[in-house]
């Protein structure tokens, strides 16, 4: 993984400085290093290509400096490319071909590097910094002003700005940073190519661009593993890596040692591709003891990307410990392209096509943030084939009324582009389980049962007071929250890891969202309901829930849901009222909306 942290300035603290890098060792243990020139720039280094130290950072050419946490998978070619105009080089690492292609390109380069990246330079030349992450944002890369003089500064993770900067954000995708401005060098929602291929040219398309994806991820100094879930996604890349490599690929799989889905599946595929399995079963005490470990790498309190991290990070910690190896492959990305089990109910294809385009957009702050912190966390470096960007440009460009679920099956397109000999039916078939699921349903279970216990109702509902903001909701959201103060004191806004900014407009912008619901209207179906039990119709029970943030200003459905909740039970209604601590009206689309979506499973089970 590497990770490092730079100031543009030469005005900073170097003991708070160090202290800062070291907080981001674990992503870079091999080698650590510090140059302070123009700005200050510190890199902790993971040998993954060219492993001796003549590949150690920040490279330097003639008073430029540059850092880089990423592969960029095009460098041989780039690479002989610059040889060609007589550039020399010192080592066999990918990155020390960034200061001689900007010399070249400017930030032309950036669109021309095929990887997983996240850099810093400063270009001697014009005396600038300039700093870019990769399209989808799969390297982790954050950004904040610093303290004493208000500079810029860069690192790989949130926690190595905190005691430097005021204010730390993320660093926008698929774009660099020049002259104090962002510019958006590639939008990797929007393809380059919208087609309408018939379904046997998608089909061979999306086979030959996947394999090529994983390809060109296989290519390491250092040895290389695989997760391995069982599931559609991690079983094709499992299965195309067997196909290439000429001994038995290394995978592996996770569960609890009494109900885990993921183990059964992933020994099937195993099985069927030859590899060298290892099955890791973890306890109720493993996951109990992670959390603290797990929200301190993640830095969040986000009760889902919390759930669905244990696994993986305890399955990664597991590995680093009993094996050499220092890069996974992983199967993230494939849900946000061909559809989750929500979008089988896209009204139409546009609704699809934005649907995906804006989970493309938000994967940084979601499932690729996941997969980064649970791998880097426990040094080894992440690997996503399923983000190539020459695939994800294709897969984008297919007309979305092909994409869509009108097959009877998810991911329709993926699964037949690979029917045949590259997994059984049953895998290649099977859908789709949650992550936190498939380790095991007793392991949410476990940490319910341990914040019950750990606090009574009195103590909960005094320590909820403290957090005006993003109020904890349940006995599990407040063990996660005090977790994440504890190493992130008064940093309780980092809203950024739950809720985009063009997610929020796009919501507000939505015209069911912005339609009023009138008092009138809500008459008019007390009216209604009224009538039928007027009439005693008592067969046609409507129950109804109503659900709401408590924050809701009132000229919106929100507290005077409880003078209607009222006026229902009035009308001998059947009513349950749900208001939510902390929240407004975007609950479906907040930290606590799987809880939501608990209530309201549980209120139609209980009114079935």
């Amino acid at each position: 993984m590497c990770s490092f942290l730079v100031s543009t300035t030469s005005s900073v603290d170097e003991q708070q400085f160090k202290k800062s890098l070291e907080k981001i060792g674990y992503r870079g243990p091999d080698m650590s290093r510090i140059i302070k020139d123009k700005g200050v720039f510190g890199f902790n280094r993971l040998s993954i290509m060219g492993l001796d130290e003549t590949g150690m950072q920040p490279f330097t050419d003639n008073g430029s400096i540059a850092v880089c946490n990423g592969e960029l998978y095009a460098f041989r070619k780039l690479k002989k490319e610059l040889c060609d105009d007589k550039v020399s080089f010192i080592s066999e690492s990918d990155c020390e071909i960034i200061l001689p292609l900007f010399k070249k390109y400017g930030v032309e380069m950036f669109k021309k590097l095929d990887g997983e990246f996240a850099m810093v330079i400063y270009d001697a030349k014009s005396d600038s910094f300039i700093a870019a992450r990769d399209p989808f944002g799969i390297r982790g890369m954050f950004y904040g002003y610093s303290k004493i003089d208000k500079k810029i500064m860069f690192a790989s993770e949130a926690k190595a700005l905190i005691d430097l900067c005021d204010d730390i954000k993320p660093f926008p995708i698929g774009s660099y940073y020049l002259e104090g401005k962002f510019v958006k060098y590639f939008d990797v929602s929007k393809s380059s190519n919208y087609h309408d291929d018939d379904l046997e040219t998608i089909y061979k398309n999306i086979k030959q661009k996947l394999i090529d994806g994983v390809k060109k991820r296989l290519d390491s100094d250092a040895p290389v593993g695989f997760l391995l879930s069982g599931g559609l996604d991690s079983s094709l890349v499992c299965s195309i890596a067997a196909l290439e490599s000429k001994k038995p690929i290394k995978t592996f799989a996770i569960g609890m040692s009494t109900d885990a889905i993921d183990l059964k599946y992933a020994k099937i595929v195993a099985d069927y591709i030859h590899s060298d399995h290892t099955e890791v079963i973890i306890t109720k005490d493993d996951v109990i003891n992670a959390l603290e470990e797990v929200i301190y790498h993640l830095e969040t309190w986000d009760i889902t990307t919390i759930r669905a991290s244990l696994g993986m990070y305890l399955l990664c910690k597991w590995i680093h410990e009993n094996t050499d190896i220092k890069v996974l492959l992983t199967g993230e990305i494939s849900d946000e392209l061909f559809g989750y089990k929500y979008t089988d109910f896209a009204p139409n294809a546009v609704e699809f096509q934005k649907e995906s385009e804006k989970r493309v957009r938000e994967l940084y702050m979601y499932d690729v943030l996941r997969a980064d912190r649970c791998i880097s966390g426990c040094s080894l470096e992440a690997r996503v084939p399923f983000g190539d960007l020459d695939f994800v440009d294709y897969v984008m460009g297919i007309d979305p009324k092909k994409k869509m679920n009108v097959y009877n099956k998810g991911k329709y397109l993926l699964r037949m582009a690979f029917k045949g000999d590259y997994l059984p039916d049953e895998i290649l078939m099977r859908e789709k389980a949650a992550f936190s699921d498939a380790v095991g349903h007793s392991m949410v279970d476990y940490i319910k049962e341990y914040a019950e216990e750990k606090y009574s109702t009195e103590e909960y509902e005094e320590k909820i007071k403290k957090y005006k903001k993003h109020t904890p909701f349940t006995k599990e959201s407040l063990l996660y929250r005090e977790i994440f103060e504890k190493y992130y004191p008064e940093n309780g806004d980092f809203s950024w890891r739950y809720r985009s900014n063009s997610c929020r407009e796009k919501y507000m912008d939505d015209p069911l969202v912005n339609f009023q619901t009138t008092e009138g209207t809500i008459a008019e179906i007390l009216k209604v309901m009224q009538f039928v039990y007027a009439a005693d119709l008592r067969k046609v029970l409507t129950p109804v829930m109503f659900i709401t943030g408590e924050e809701d200003p009132e000229e919106h459905f929100g507290k005077d849901t409880i003078r209607l909740n009222q006026d229902y039970r009035d009308a001998e209604v059947p009513v349950t009222l749900k208001i939510i601590a902390g929240y407004r009206h975007d609950i479906l689309h907040d930290a606590c909306a799987e809880n939501v979506f608990d209530d309201i499973y549980r209120f139609i089970q209980a009114e079935s």
